[in-house]
């Protein structure tokens, strides 16, 4: 007779917790419609023990409501980032608990949700950026990335973005996973310009950007194709592992990248650079040889040989590999500023020299040497300089370094003439 008793006393208190849980979520759902959306939380966490065992239609709506919860707050600005990742991670849960019951009633709107919140963090992240909150930025991204893994480029930019922060150990990992996933990220980028902003959009497929232009809501349709990034990826785990003091590891990365991926010749540059990080300047000339061989005139790998040859300090081979891309390819604006540029690295020690000097008839004397010296160093400059403005009039940085040679050549004609085009 007791054990009767205690199955019907066991009953009694299922019972009472299912009433308990049911109003407590009508609760939060009455506080979320009166604009209270911290309160509903608060209810629906005080509720948390008991929906583990809860029927599968009241754990759907105890998510369903934890969700419209947190991303109420979110669209009210506070902590934005944190509060939409509680609210998609609410989603997801939800959509979990009705694809094993086989009973769908929120799933389609916490799926419209999910993707109203994907769109918010990328918006998000990209404000970030622009006031160099990058890993506020970076970590909106990867949370973008994490409710749909099938956009991998979000993780590439996350990783890219966390570089930007400085935060080398968060962007490790991320590289990593797009290493193991051989993301490339070549492609083809279908845009148009919005006629109202002014802006470049992107569309999904020629067709969808060709209707835009159709109904006359964009203009100057293009297509631009997308380098592998490969090679950057791939450069960025070496740099990392060999600042990590993991340089054995470094190099067997990338072997096994080029191994591969043995198509992609962006991967020998990496490794080059790799040697020429460790000073290994033999393999490196030796790489780069084998890049030569293969491509001998792409000019986008001339440029980086070009790069990287800057970045070692030899201006000589820079110089020549920057020529070469200027042969092949008159309008590659990048290389005239570059040229420009390693020239204007040699003011610096003329610069040095003469502030060093006194006022003996010798020191005079080398002093105007040295002013000479630094005149034809920027009249140098001037050809290669007046080319890219001539290919990119709105660079404002090519204008302002044109500005400043003339002025110290003391060309009032022609920095007045410039002065008015700005």
């Amino acid at each position: 007779m007791k054990s009767k008793y205690v199955i019907l006393a066991s009953a009694l208190l299922i019972s009472v917790a299912t009433f308990a849980q049911k109003d407590q979520i009508k609760n939060a759902e009455k506080a979320l419609k009166n604009g209270d959306a911290k309160s509903a939380i608060s209810i629906l966490d005080a509720a948390d023990y008991l929906i583990t065992n809860a029927k599968d239609t009241e754990q759907s709506q105890y998510y369903f409501v934890k969700g419209n919860a947190y991303l109420d707050i979110a669209k009210k600005g506070e902590e934005e980032g944190k509060n939409l990742s509680l609210a998609a991670e609410a989603y997801k849960k939800l959509i979990e608990t009705e694809k094993t019951s086989g009973k769908t009633k929120y799933s389609t709107q916490a799926a419209a949700s999910i993707t109203d919140i994907k769109g918010r963090l990328i918006n998000g992240a990209i404000a970030d950026s622009k006031v160099s909150k990058h890993a506020d930025g970076a970590k909106k991204i990867y949370d973008a990335y994490l409710l749909d893994k099938k956009d991998t480029i979000n993780l590439y930019y996350a990783a890219s973005t966390y570089v930007n922060a400085g935060d080398f150990t968060a962007a490790l990992p991320l590289y990593e996973e797009l290493k193991r996933l051989n993301y490339s990220g070549k492609g083809t980028a279908y845009l148009a310009t919005n006629k109202l902003s002014g802006e470049d959009n992107a569309f999904a497929t020629a067709n969808e950007r060709d209707l835009a232009v159709k109904i006359g809501t964009h203009e100057k349709p293009r297509a631009e194709v997308s380098p592998s990034k490969r090679g950057e990826i791939y450069k960025n785990i070496s740099l990392i592992l060999v600042q990590n003091g993991k340089t054995e590891e470094a190099k067997k990365a990338i072997a096994d990248a080029r191994a591969a991926n043995p198509e992609d010749s962006s991967l020998i540059l990496t490794e080059a650079n790799l040697y020429l990080e460790t000073k290994d300047y033999e393999t490196y000339k030796k790489l780069i040889g084998e890049v030569l061989k293969n491509n001998p005139n792409d000019p986008d790998l001339l440029f980086n040989l070009g790069v990287l040859s800057g970045n070692a300090k030899n201006t000589a081979d820079a110089e020549k590999y920057y020529t070469k891309v200027i042969e092949i390819k008159p309008d590659y604006t990048n290389a005239y500023i570059n040229l420009a540029a390693l020239k204007l690295e040699d003011e610096k020690p003329i610069i040095d020299e003469m502030n060093k000097l006194g006022t003996s008839a010798k020191e005079m004397k080398r002093y105007d040497e040295l002013k000479a010296k630094r005149n034809n160093l920027f009249k140098s400059t001037i050809p290669y300089l007046k080319k890219a403005s001539e290919l990119d009039p709105k660079n404002e940085d090519i204008s302002k370094t044109l500005l400043n040679v003339y002025s110290a050549l003391e060309m009032t004609a022609e920095y007045k003439a410039l002065k008015a085009k700005m």
